[in-house]
């Protein structure tokens, strides 16, 4: 653990990409094996901030300070740097007149070069290593420092890992779920009391952040793993949570399958009353940066259509999206294939004539302000489906 370096055929999140050579603490390993960190991210929630860029600068800097001080993983680039590295410079470079350069016999500049450290013939020197520390094996140091802190409610604490396989990026945080909690808290008021579905939750950041105003949250995905990361997030930000008195259910929902899991072997299966209080009560669907895959595209929509065609009430479906541009050689052009599929599926979504649900869809300008420190790039997109039952739904199951 003393020299993990990042496998080249795994995923990291841009959230992180900007620290992968620096120290950050590690709380555990999870089920299967994958060094788990935990971040802080503070939110921006005064008013009186949002218009002045210098106190903006301010707050970036305390919370790279609030984060560098247990030393967590930075959640900002690293093109923001402490206002005191520029005058640092200067310092040093005001040290250093005066100083004559050294000179061998012959006049030429003697450059004096660190030892080079011992290395073998197998390691890879090209690429970025990560040092994990273990913060703490039984967790009790974690659990007295989350005690004294539990009083902060503008900050959010987020278990995750940094480095993983394509099939396990939901344990990541990704842009997208920042921008879709910008929006949530700048527009609680269309949130309060509601129920809320989130699809593909990931470690839970968005359902963390939704459930200050919705009064019932249910976070879904897939694997234990990620559900009990999801679960140990629920817990670690319950000072957002429990003051007015709203809760977030985690459970398994597989967009491959077309039922619920009423499995009562597995800990985040569904009881009868939930399916029913789902389809009777739920007005808000989100889902953030799920788009990346052609076939879980499908089935997403596949799975959105069912849920919605069933829903009692009208329903607000939030989707966050960030392009990512490849090279590929198919077309011999760097293209956005998982954007366009997702514009594509959209589209068809759009057309459905079914005589049940009707859908309109529409781009949310981000006009909204920042609350969490992320960068916000033109690639980022959020979009707004309304869907409206013309009939009854059927109820049973998602079908």
């Amino acid at each position: 653990m003393d020299d993990m370096m990042f496998r080249s055929d795994t995923v990291l999140s841009d959230v992180h990409l900007h620290t992968p050579s620096k120290r950050h603490f590690m709380v555990r390993l999870n089920a299967v094996g994958q060094p788990v960190f935990l971040s802080q991210f503070k939110l921006l929630l005064d008013k009186s901030n949002r218009n002045s860029g210098k106190e903006e600068r301010d707050f970036r800097g305390e919370n790279l300070r609030c984060q560098h001080k247990r030393g967590e993983v930075l959640s900002v680039d690293d093109s923001i740097e402490d206002e005191d590295s520029s005058s640092s410079i200067e310092k040093e470079g005001n040290c250093l007149k005066g100083i004559e350069a050294l000179l061998d016999e012959d006049g030429d500049l003697e450059v004096v070069r660190k030892p080079q450290l011992p290395y073998t013939e197998d390691e890879d020197l090209s690429r970025d290593k990560v040092y994990p520390i273990i913060l703490t094996k039984g967790g009790d140091i974690l659990e007295e420092q989350e005690e004294e802190e539990d009083s902060c409610c503008d900050v959010i604490k987020i278990e995750h890992t940094m480095a993983t396989s394509l099939e396990d990026v939901g344990k990541q945080v990704w842009r997208g779920a920042f921008l879709l909690a910008d929006f949530i808290l700048c527009k609680q008021d269309l949130f309060k009391d509601c129920t809320v579905l989130e699809l593909g939750g990931g470690t839970g950041i968005v359902s963390v952040i939704v459930a200050k105003a919705a009064k019932t949250t249910y976070c879904t995905d897939i694997g234990e793993d990620l559900l009990d990361m999801c679960e140990r997030n629920i817990a670690l930000n319950k000072h957002l949570i429990e003051p007015a008195g709203n809760k977030v259910k985690v459970r398994v929902l597989d967009w491959l399958k077309d039922d619920f899991c009423t499995d009562p072997e597995n800990s985040y299966s569904w009881s009868e009353k939930e399916i029913a209080e789902l389809h009777d009560l739920t007005t808000v669907i989100l889902a953030a940066d799920v788009f990346y895959d052609d076939d879980l595209t499908d089935a997403f929509f596949k799975t959105l259509y069912r849920i919605t065609s069933n829903l009692g009430n009208p329903c607000a479906v939030y989707l966050s999206i960030e392009k990512r541009f490849n090279f590929t050689l198919r077309h011999m052009d760097v293209v956005c294939e998982a954007y366009s599929h997702f514009r594509s599926t959209l589209n068809d979504l759009l057309n459905i004539r079914d005589g049940k649900t009707r859908y309109t869809i529409e781009p949310v300008q981000l006009s909204f302000p920042q609350h969490i420190v992320y960068e916000r790039v033109e690639q980022l997109e959020l979009w707004k489906i309304t869907a409206e039952r013309t009939t009854p739904p059927t109820p049973r199951g998602l079908e």
